[in-house]
């Protein structure tokens, strides 16, 4: 089918810590060469992401650093999104799904489906936390494996032995939150029942045997399986609530419900798409990329979201009805690390942002793609990377370039000059030259990254070919005119370089372009495509299979693309993997402890429970909140240095323990009747220490 346009999507980062090289090499990377490639051709494209800011995974990091759900999110999204802006991807939206947008899209979905009688209600018991007050989601709880025996297994997975779990499958549970004995209650849960879908599905997958075999043979195992309901609601405190007229209707009480994050994150791409439509003042431009049949929808993602993106979220779109299927779902496998799997709580990981401070973003744009695990597991190392940069990059890539510069500026007065007479071997090049914009473009058609990178590297290596058995370096004196011709035919190949180069090295093209002096190509970013209609040529893809500079074109100032990088360099970022604080570091990351007291010298502290009750910022000052704390039996007014970690209204109604007898004292002229307790961090940041207590209870 000839599609009109082309969406696409990158799985949503969770927003609870930072980006690294797996997450890139799975879903980032390959969808941005894709997106830029796709623009490159003049196609219409729509790249859509943002940070999946909902799930268990959030609360649990929440709840270990003492803050709320909010400020995980808060945190990272911004660190996320600069990181991805860094590293060059090309997104036309990167969104999050803490909008309003994003919960009125999900309870749209669902209110749909239910309308259509498509879930179907269990009752069932669950562990319930009696201390916390809430049922508890697998991560919240632990146990003994019952495989393993394990005596810290999570309620999802046990870590020691690999075992997928549920809670009610351990042994001796125990709440993470309160290390109460959870207790069996009744709940009522939404389901989709996938089986309902199995024969749709099968016929669907079915007309995509071009699909990867490592996609395809994960999802026909699940459907050899069978396909099985999957609860779509979960009783957690965090994430899009459960529409309540939904519930009303059906009797059921949706308090403390949410949409299941498995359900509501994929409704992301749409609600980003909507965002997206809005920025652009066209509100219902969202629907032409996910109701129009001439829409090719892509979905790029790492092999542990197979099973969401090609059963889970089709079958939530057929049954929704009007919705696009993807088209495809190219999974890349996992990424390890100097031959070991990447694991963040080992610091075992390279980290985007860290990369950023020392490195281009296209030395690793460029490397990775040469290394992605596009059939199976892959492995980055730093004497590859070293590799790849110095071998190829700055001695095949930056030396072609370098030298047809020199030679250009030297010899050709810094201008292109005339071809004439053109012998064979000139006329082969030129010929070759023209096979390369297919070429490279079917391999980033076929989702072949790799082979992309592999052809448009064979373009340099052709261009220093040409150069070498030139001689233009013999022929200046002897032919001035073959001089010329190999001049000239280089400059092409460094032009149509320039081309070619934008989706995987959009920097470094840009370099050559400036050092060519062209002008008039096509942008690889979203809202810049020149507009052919304004006056100026515009370069696209296709046009890189001919010559691009005109006889007598004045070039630019010639200047080094690539710097080798040195072994100390290397060596320095090996060190950093799975590296433990130094001692200096160790100092600074844990205030030592205070002298020895006594039961006695405790004793005197009289701590209470208390409820915010109202929170103010101080004028002129910039570490203090005016805080109103109920202790149960009184109200006091308590100044807390907390303004440079939480906001005035992130305060109020939060449950804190206050040192309760300790002498008022007069700041910014005002008494504070009290002190907050709050546990800082190695990195400085505040966390506030909460509880269940009722208001004046005593902390022993």
């Amino acid at each position: 089918m000839d599609f009109d346009r082309i969406l696409v999507t990158a799985a949503l980062p969770y927003a609870n810590g930072p980006i690294h090289l797996g997450h890139l090499a799975g879903a980032y990377l390959p969808a941005d060469l894709f997106c830029r490639y796709g623009r490159m051709k003049g196609k219409d494209v729509v790249f859509v992401c943002g940070s999946d800011e909902m799930g268990v995974a959030i609360m649990v990091r929440a709840r270990k650093e003492g803050v709320e759900p909010q400020d995980i999110v808060d945190r990272y999204h911004p660190q996320i999104k600069e990181a991805f802006k860094g590293f060059g991807m090309s997104f036309d939206i990167y969104s999050r799904t803490t909008t309003a947008v994003h919960a009125e899209t999900s309870q749209e979905f669902f209110r749909t489906l239910a309308g259509k009688g498509i879930f179907t209600t269990k009752k069932e018991r669950q562990l319930f936390d009696p201390k916390a007050g809430i049922f508890l989601a697998d991560r919240f709880v632990v146990g003994t494996c019952p495989t393993c025996g394990n005596e810290n297994a999570y309620g999802d997975q046990c870590e020691k032995c690999g075992s997928t779990l549920s809670p009610m499958e351990l042994l001796h549970p125990r709440s993470t939150l309160s290390d109460a004995t959870p207790e069996l209650r009744e709940t009522t849960h939404w389901y989709l029942p996938l089986g309902d879908f199995q024969t749709r599905l099968e016929n669907w997958i079915g007309q995509h045997p071009e699909w990867k075999p490592n996609v395809l043979g994960q999802v026909n195992s699940w459907l050899k399986d069978g396909l099985r309901e999957r609860a779509i609601t979960r009783d957690v405190p965090w994430g899009v609530p459960v529409p309540e007229d939904v519930a009303k209707s059906q009797g059921i009480d949706a308090s403390g419900k949410v949409i299941y994050v498995w359900f509501d994150a994929p409704i992301g791409y749409i609600s980003a798409t909507k965002e997206w439509a809005l920025e652009q003042g066209k509100p219902d431009e969202w629907k032409k990329y996910w109701k129009d049949e001439k829409t090719r929808l892509v979905h790029f993602i790492g092999k542990d979201n197979i099973v969401f993106h090609c059963l889970m979220f089709p079958a939530m779109l057929m049954a929704h009805e009007g919705y696009v299927l993807p088209e495809n779902v190219p999974a890349n496998e996992f990424l390890n690390i100097e031959g070991d799997k990447l694991s963040t709580s080992r610091n075992w990981a390279v980290w985007l942002h860290e990369y950023l401070e020392e490195f281009d973003a296209d030395l690793l744009r460029y490397a990775l793609a040469t290394m992605l695990p596009e059939t199976k597991d892959a492995d980055f190392n730093w004497t590859e990377f070293q590799t790849r940069i110095n071998s190829e990059l700055a001695d095949v890539l930056g030396n072609f370039v370098n030298r047809t510069m020199t030679f250009a500026a030297r010899f050709a007065d810094g201008k292109v000059p005339r071809l004439v007479n053109p012998n064979d071997i000139d006329k082969y090049t030129l010929k070759e030259l023209a096979t390369f914009p297919n070429r490279i473009g079917t391999a980033y058609d076929r989702y072949k990254n790799r082979e992309a990178v592999f052809e448009t590297m064979a373009l340099a290596r052709l261009g220093n070919k040409y150069f070498n058995d030139s001689e233009p370096w013999h022929t200046r004196k002897s032919n001035p005119q073959s001089c010329a011709n190999a001049i000239h035919i280089s400059l092409q190949i460094c032009a149509s370089l320039a081309v070619l180069l934008e989706p995987l090295l959009p920097d470094s093209a840009q370099k050559i372009r400036n050092m060519l002096n062209l002008a008039g190509v096509r942008s690889s970013m979203p809202k810049d495509i020149l507009d052919p209609t304004s006056g100026g040529s515009t370069i696209g893809w296709d046009d890189a299979v001919k010559p691009l500079l005109k006889e007598g074109h004045v070039l630019g100032e010639s200047s080094i693309l690539f710097t080798k990088i040195e072994d100390e360099v290397i060596e320095a970022q090996k060190a950093k993997l799975g590296a433990k604080p130094t001692q200096m570091e160790t100092e600074l990351a844990f205030a030592p402890l205070k002298d020895v007291i006594t039961y006695d010298d405790f004793a005197k502290l009289d701590f209470r429970m208390g409820t915010v009750l109202s929170a103010e910022a101080i004028p002129k000052s910039k570490k203090l909140l005016k805080l109103t704390i109920d202790l149960g039996f009184e109200k006091r007014q308590i100044l807390a240095g907390a303004a440079e970690h939480f906001e005035p209204e992130a305060m109020i109604g939060r449950r804190v323990a206050i040192v309760a007898n300790l002498a008022p004292r007069l700041m910014m002229g005002m008494e504070s009747q009290g002190m907050v307790l709050m546990a800082e961090g190695r990195d400085g940041q505040l966390a506030i220490m909460e509880s269940i207590g009722e208001d004046g209870a005593i902390i022993k």
